[in-house]
């Protein structure tokens, strides 16, 4: 290249390559409006566990973000959603602010929670295993809290959001395009992060820490950043789910419901990929509705689950399973990502 430039033909397909980035979102939103029309618009239960599979899916992003880009392994999103949840409930029903208010604050209270708990991860040089330690203790201290300050979040008979509008209910059709709205949102901000220089730091990061501290990568700067925006998204989930339910007691943020749950979608879908997590959601909200009256076994069978996933299905299910088909079927068959022709990528390396 010459002064810094880039060639026509090359400047010419970047903006197409970046508008096809955007086109599995495009697909899943359809996917989204599409799918109640033809399937569970009249069923109210049906209707319920889509809302809470994509709710799941949310939080599965925000997770997604920080463990899966940046190698921060949170065991704290029910409590992030918590924080989210209670911030509503709190300030709408104690404070008699606007129900919105009450979900901004707690958005804003859950990204400075995560914030902080990175920064102290990165200052103190904690790795994956006591970053998790660290933000376990943290989750159990926040269960403890809920129960203690019975004044505020009413203890276990939890509390009702009396500001919650009907239509946007969880067994309502409002609520579970609300939440497919949230969802494709945050699918958005994952790939806008992804296709710009946070991308190229956060893969830096996961693939070698110290090689991208020593190539000029702030791994504290773009660490504490994920940890931002994924708690923010998982904050602002729990608050809207807080809203559309219209009820919240501590059990609904307990780490044997959320976390785990979540930990699960994300192996299956893959670290760091783009719809493994809703694509998780999706298949899990049939195998969560299945082991409905399990009782303990549930976590029993997702603790095999997570074990059998890592050990067998590293990439995710969806991509192990796509490099299963890409080696049967011939290459020209399955179709090829974009690049330059091989001549012209000679000519741009010399």
């Amino acid at each position: 290249m010459t002064g810094g430039r880039l060639p026509a033909r090359l400047g010419n397909l970047v903006p197409v390559a970046r508008g096809r980035a955007f086109l599995p979102i495009l697909a899943a939103g359809v996917l989204v409006l599409v799918v109640p029309q033809v399937w569970f618009a009249d069923s109210e239960y049906t209707t319920s566990l889509a809302v809470q599979a994509l709710a799941f899916a949310g939080y599965a992003v925000g997770f997604n973000l920080i463990f899966g880009t940046t190698n921060q392994l949170f065991l704290c999103v029910g409590a992030l959603a918590g924080i989210g949840a209670y911030g509503t409930g709190i300030l709408s029903n104690h404070a008699s602010l606007p129900i919105w208010v009450g979900i901004v604050a707690g958005t804003i209270v859950a990204a400075a929670v995560g914030g902080l708990m990175s920064w102290v991860a990165v200052r103190r040089s904690l790795g994956v295993i006591f970053t998790g330690v660290l933000t376990l203790a943290f989750s159990f201290a926040f269960q403890d809290l809920l129960f203690g300050q019975q004044h505020l979040t009413g203890g276990s008979t939890g509390q009702t959001l009396t500001a919650a509008a009907a239509s946007l209910a969880d067994n309502q059709i409002g609520g579970y395009y609300l939440f497919g709205a949230v969802v494709i949102g945050f699918l958005i901000i994952f790939r806008l992060l992804q296709i710009s220089h946070f991308g190229w730091a956060f893969r830096a990061l996961r693939d070698d820490e110290l090689a991208a501290e020593l190539a000029g990568v702030n791994v504290a700067r773009y660490r504490i950043c994920a940890a931002v925006i994924g708690s923010a998204m998982i904050g602002l989930t729990g608050g809207l789910y807080a809203y559309s339910e219209g009820f919240i007691s501590p059990p609904t943020f307990a780490f044997d419901q959320v976390d785990v749950t979540v930990l699960v979608l994300v192996a299956f879908g893959g670290l760091g990929t783009l719809l493994g997590p809703l694509i998780a959601a999706v298949v899990f909200a049939f195998v969560d509705n299945a082991l409905v009256n399990s009782g303990q076994l549930r976590e029993l069978i997702y603790g095999a689950i997570i074990v059998v996933i890592f050990l067998g299905f590293r990439r995710g299910v969806p991509q192990t399973l796509g490099a299963i088909v890409r080696r049967f079927i011939p290459h020209d068959k399955v179709g090829t990502r974009w690049r330059l022709p091989l001549s012209v990528r000679q000519r741009e390396r010399s």
